[in-house]
């Protein structure tokens, strides 16, 4: 008689669990119903198992198609299914994903043996069942879970009694299909998810078990691409983690294959969104921990698969879960967490952060390591924008170390961490959540701290947290969607005419509307609207179908318009007459680098944008994106004309062309009359006399003028404008506004670091805030008042850079730093075909408390005149003199000409590639090092020193000594062993046209004195960049090609200062640097003590630093300002004035040896002292009594 009650229910259960188990199981009916006999292994092999009646014979090996045409055959006969791919019907997903068989393997590569169902290794013609239960024992269960009758309650009851997997898969299959025809809401309403927990017990037998994941299985293959009814069985998904810890393989195997299918059912965003909290929520409670590790397996899958965007919105969730596993007791558990922890964090996409993952990893991990992360952290310099899920990651490591008993240095490091961050957060909204773990500890350091500097940086990291806190109450939207926001965009937001369709969706069901406005939520944050409207039309369905597609597009429209709001702060609709010529959504990706993700491009014709942003958030590149069309949603060619105008260096062909020729040899001027280009040039400002120059010869503000005509020409409906006001002199600046202003028919994009440029042009601001752009209306000053961290741009700054050059090294010979140096005398110098020379009779000189600005118009020969001085040039007449020891670091108008050879080194692998041979190797680029053929044919000719060994040819100098007031060099000759090396004077060699060779060994002897200090390792390297303001993590890893403009000028200054010079020449230092770079480097020149001379239009620049000007035009040099230089002589004795020895570039006294007086000055100065004694005893009253000094004067 069967039990009647649920505790007989459970004692039938324990019976079979008494059993024999394994593949006896199988046969226990058949051996204890009186059949002795069991069958042989042989016998066993050969039985024939045919689940599909498709005649498939026992241990037929066949493969599964995993990527097929992406159907899926739900029909599931016997104990398998056809399943023949798994992505066309996954609304949302962007790849087809890989079909998994019953083996757990993905794709079809792998050899199966069985049907891919989880119930092919049970065979169908064996009685399994260990127990006769009723369905009365069934129902008493059912009375246990409070489900009274229910439709499928006879179906689960054949499954609990079932004699094979047939029938369950029979019964199953039934199931599912009163499922669908009652609707998936029912799901909850039958508690399936309980019954089927229940039936998975460990305490039931293995058949029983398996049985329970066969009916979500064919569940799942009903719903499957008919969205939105996945949502039902997100919460099935634990159950079949549950299966992971059964000792049954089988059952362990059929839990992953139910896994897979539910995986295939989900779009992206509902993976990221409703799937993750649920599987967090697994990870979170109190399953096995062989479980929680199947289900770390599922949440890699999700974090591999899904986009970060997506991703990021739940590491405030995610983080604290991970950091949980990642120290539990159990060993494998813990490991396992920690792997998912790190490959979780590495998503977020944080240049200052990229390079500590690990070590931040590690911490949450383990809180012993708080101390030294915190000072790791402490170095960094932030400059990305912080988001939530940097917060996420950093707010618990800084929330340890304010409750632990730091140190001071620690305390002030933590706090130094927390208002960096702090003050990176442009949305406030981002900081909500860690508001309450932030707060009470930076009050407590306010109010507690012993140190002032530790109090001030908390009370700005605290202003931060209460702006923070008062936004939140604030009632506007701050670009982050809630899902009860979200609720409302389905329904209530919808217009009158589609409220009743929206009220009888099948969304509106309280399951499904949940889940669809999550998918909204995630979606809408990201602003992936397409993603979005693919998944909302094929998931509303409604009364009446004609309306979906209006609904689904009002929604799309309202969510929109309310992101809009945020990201577009103009009133564009407002402006008469404004014509849109460019409008779309777009990311934008440098390397491994998100840029722009999901943002919008909308321009206005004839208005003028600003574009503005920290170094390296991608201005030039979006521009470049945009001039080679790489841009998507742009503009073909043919409809909007578009030239990006910037400084660029012409190859050598090009750069020997004449102006036209250059203009002419453009692919999209080809057919351009040259009597038009000529017109062209000259409306720019080009005389006739410089049109048939060469390229080459033409100065920066010159050449920024000749890309202007370039682009009159192509008649470009778009101007791209990248630091258009480098090299321009206040004339030429004066001009392009006036050009840009009264060209009211062409568009603008101007990337520049010049903010009275930017007010005077600019009639909307586009900046660059968490990887979106975001736009204003006005100039740059209107831009500041609305955000006042754009104050940077109108600012010189150290505040978020620091520049630190090393001192110059010692100059023999030159114990003042007034003392002359350099010098040029009657120098005059003309390019090649130029019919009036560049510069003429020009006489100056340099010391090394020099601090000249070079003045004057574009194409004055300014640059000609630096570069004469520092031999880049060699002058047509007169000469050109410097000290032979003397270090010049040189960085040119062009300066990224330095490194535009070497994009695949890094930093530190450039500076050590400059400098590996002792010297520095780019000074053997300059024009006066080369050796031309003459000069190669007059050097290879023997001479005679007079010496009694007669003519030789000379090998090599080898070394160098003085000599009276000049030098002496120790030469190797040709085919002459060592030991008859001669010393040969300066002026001997000088006589015979050697006058190169003695440069070249002079600057190896300079610069080799200069890096005697230096060693030249990647450690020692990267504290030097660091010193400079390059990040160090950049220096070491970054190649050079995927560097900013700004990075890599930082790269230049670092070379040439690495052989600590002695004048540093800067043409043009202004370019290519934002304003914090900008303050940095003048104070870095204020407080060294070499010679600087600079080119600079930033008058703000150069009226801070240089008291002297040199200024150049017509080719004549006036000087004004500044204090003559003393005549230099190398080998002078050290004068005796204090001014002197206290004022040498090394600041070190020289302590003079004092001169043994004589027997008769000895007696003068008694009389003296004896005369000055009588003088004060005559005196008045009061007069105070002389002093008898050493130094006395006759």
């Amino acid at each position: 008689m069967p039990p009647k009650s649920f505790e007989d229910f459970l004692k039938s259960q324990q019976q079979a669990q008494q059993k024999p188990k394994g593949a006896g199981y199988k046969y226990y009916n058949a051996q204890y119903s009186g059949h002795q006999e069991l069958p042989t292994a042989r016998q066993y092999d050969t039985n024939s198992f045919d689940y599909n009646n498709s005649g498939v014979q026992a241990n037929q090996y066949y493969y599964t198609n995993g990527h097929g045409a992406g159907t899926y055959d739900p029909q599931m006969n016997g104990a398998g299914f056809n399943r023949n791919g798994a992505g066309s019907n996954n609304y949302g997903r962007g790849v087809n994903s890989p079909s998994f068989g019953y083996s757990g393997s993905p794709y079809g590569s792998t050899p199966i043996v069985s049907a891919p169902s989880s119930g092919a290794a049970t065979p169908s013609s064996v009685n399994t069942k260990s127990s006769n239960i009723s369905s009365a024992s069934l129902n008493a269960a059912l009375k246990k879970l409070n489900v009274g009758d229910i439709p499928i309650q006879d179906e689960l009851a054949t499954i609990d009694r079932a004699a094979d997997i047939k029938e369950i898969q029979d019964s199953a299959e039934q199931i599912a299909e009163k499922v669908v025809s009652y609707g998936g809401q029912y799901l909850a309403e039958w508690k399936v998810n309980d019954i089927i927990q229940s039936l998975a017990k460990p305490k039931n037998s293995p058949i029983t078990r398996e049985g329970a994941l066969i009916i979500i299985q064919k569940i799942a293959s009903k719903f499957l691409g008919k969205p939105p009814n996945e949502c039902y069985l997100v919460g099935f998904i634990s159950r079949c983690f549950d299966a992971a810890s059964d000792k049954e393989k089988t059952c362990v195997k059929a839990g992953k294959t139910t896994q897979d299918i539910l995986y295939d059912m989900f779009p992206v965003e509902a993976l990221a969104s409703s799937v993750l909290d649920e599987v967090l929520e697994y990870l979170s409670s109190s399953a096995k921990w062989n479980n929680k590790i199947a289900c770390l397996d599922f949440f890699d899958k999700i974090v591999h698969d899904c986009p970060s965007d997506l991703l990021e919105l739940r590491f405030s969730k995610a983080v604290p879960v991970l950091t949980d596993l990642s120290t539990d007791f159990k060993p494998e558990l813990a490991t396992h967490g920690l792997k998912s922890l790190k490959s979780f964090i590495k998503v977020l996409d944080n240049l200052d952060l990229e390079n500590k993952y690990d070590i931040i990893s590690e911490t949450l991990a383990h809180p012993q390591k708080v101390t030294e992360c915190i000072k790791l952290l402490s170095s960094v310099t932030f400059v990305a924008e912080v988001t939530e899920p940097a917060l996420s990651i950093l707010v618990p490591i800084l929330d340890k170390s304010f409750k632990s008993s730091a140190t001071n240095d620690q305390l002030r490091q933590t706090v130094m961490v927390t208002e960096n961050l702090t003050r990176l957060v442009n949305n406030k909204r981002e900081i909500e959540l860690f508001i309450p773990i932030l707060l009470p500890g930076v009050e407590k350091v306010v109010n507690n701290a012993s140190l002032p500097e530790v109090r001030d940086l908390a009370e700005k990291a605290l202003s931060v947290l209460k702006e923070a806190e008062l936004e939140q109450t604030d009632g506007r939207f701050h670009g982050r969607l809630s899902l009860e926001q979200a609720e409302e965009f389905l329904v209530e937001k919808t217009s009158q005419d589609l409220k009743p369709f929206a009220e009888s969706s099948n969304i509106k069901e309280p399951v499904a509307f949940e889940y669809v406005s999550r998918i909204l939520q995630f979606d809408a944050n990201v602003n992936d609207w397409k993603r979005l409207e693919s998944y909302l039309s094929s998931a509303v369905s409604g009364s009446d179908e004609s309306l979906k597609e209006k609904y689904v597009k009002q929604v799309i429209k309202n969510l929109r318009e309310l992101f809009d709001s945020i990201n577009l702060k103009t009133d564009d609709d407002l402006d008469e007459g404004a014509v849109e010529i460019v409008n779309t959504d777009f990311s934008l990706a440098y390397g491994t680098r998100m840029l722009l993700n999901k943002t919008k491009l909308r321009l206005l014709k004839g208005h003028r944008y600003g574009l503005c942003g920290r170094n390296g958030v991608g201005k030039s590149t979006l521009m470049r994106a945009i001039s080679k069309g790489q841009l998507e949603g742009f503009p073909a060619p043919d409809e909007l004309r578009t030239c990006f105008v910037e400084h660029k260096l012409q190859g050598e062909e090009e750069g020997k062309m004449d102006l036209i020729s250059f203009i002419a040899s453009d692919p999209e001027l080809a057919s351009t009359d040259k009597k038009d280009i000529a017109e062209a040039l000259k409306s720019v400002g080009f005389p006739d006399e410089r049109l048939t120059q060469e390229v080459n010869s033409l100065s920066g503000g010159w050449k920024m003028k000749l890309e202007l005509a370039r682009a009159m020409l192509m008649k470009a409906d778009i101007l791209l404008l990248d630091e258009p006001t480098n090299h321009l002199d206040t004339t030429n600046v004066k001009w392009l506004q006036d050009y840009l202003v009264d060209h009211t028919e062409i568009t603008s994009l101007i990337v520049s670091h010049d903010s009275g440029f930017l007010d005077s042009v600019c009639t909307d601001i586009i900046h660059y805030e968490n990887k979106k752009l975001v736009y204003y209306k006005g100039n740059l000053s209107e831009f500041v008042k609305v955000k006042p961290e754009g104050k940077s741009y109108y600012t010189l700054s150290d505040a978020n850079a620091k520049m630190y050059f090393p001192p110059p090294g010692i100059l023999t010979g030159v114990k003042s730093n007034t003392r002359s140096v350099a010098k040029m005398t009657d120098v005059s110098f003309a390019y090649p075909g130029a019919a009036v020379p560049t510069l003429q009779h020009v006489s100056l000189s340099l010391s090394l408390s020099s601090r000249v600005a070079i003045l004057g118009p574009n194409g004055a020969g300014k640059s000609t005149l630096i570069k004469l001085l520092t031999g880049e040039l060699i002058p047509t007449s007169g000469k050109v003199e410097k000290h032979p020891n003397l270090r010049i670091g040189y960085i040119a108008q062009h300066a990224l000409a330095h490194v535009e050879e070497h994009k695949e080194k890094t930093p530190n692998q450039y500076l050590q590639w400059r400098y590996r041979f002792g010297e520095d190797r780019e000074v053997l680029l300059k024009e006066s090092r080369k050796i031309s053929d003459e000069e190669k044919e007059l050097m290879s000719k023997e001479i005679d020193i007079k010496d009694g060994r007669g003519p030789r040819a000379i090998e090599a100098i080898v070394g160098r000594q003085k000599l009276k007031k000049s030098f002496q060099y120790e030469i190797k000759w040709k085919w002459w062993i060592p030991k008859y090396n001669s010393w040969v004077p300066k002026e001997v060699l000088l006589s015979h046209g050697f006058e190169k060779l003695v440069q070249k060994f002079d600057d190896f002897e300079a610069s080799r004195e200069g890096l005697g200090y230096r060693e030249l390792t990647p450690s020692v390297i990267r504290k030097h960049f660091e010193d400079i303001g390059l990040d160090g993590e950049i220096a070491d890893h970054t190649p050079m090609g995927s560097l900013s403009g700004g990075q890599l000028v930082k790269v230049v200054i670092a070379g040439a200062m690495w052989n600590n010079p002695h004048l540093l020449v800067l043409d043009e230092p202004t370019n290519y640097l934002d304003r914090d770079s900008l303050g940095a480097l003048a104070l870095a020149i204020k407080d060294w003590s070499g010679g600087v001379i600079m080119i600079s239009h930033n008058n703000e620049f150069v009226g801070a630093l240089c008291p002297e000007q040199w200024l150049v035009d017509n080719g004549v040099v006036a000087k004004s300002g500044g204090e003559p230089e003393e005549e230099s002589k190398s080998n002078e004795a050290p004068s005796k004035s204090k001014k002197e020895e206290d004022d040498s570039p090394a600041n070190i006294k020289v302590k003079t040896k004092k001169k043994k007086m004589t027997r008769n000055e000895k007696k003068a100065q008694q009389e003296r002292r004896r005369l000055r004694h009588i003088e004060w005893l005559s005196s008045p009253k009061g007069t105070p009594k002389p002093v008898d000094t050493d130094e006395e004067e006759d």
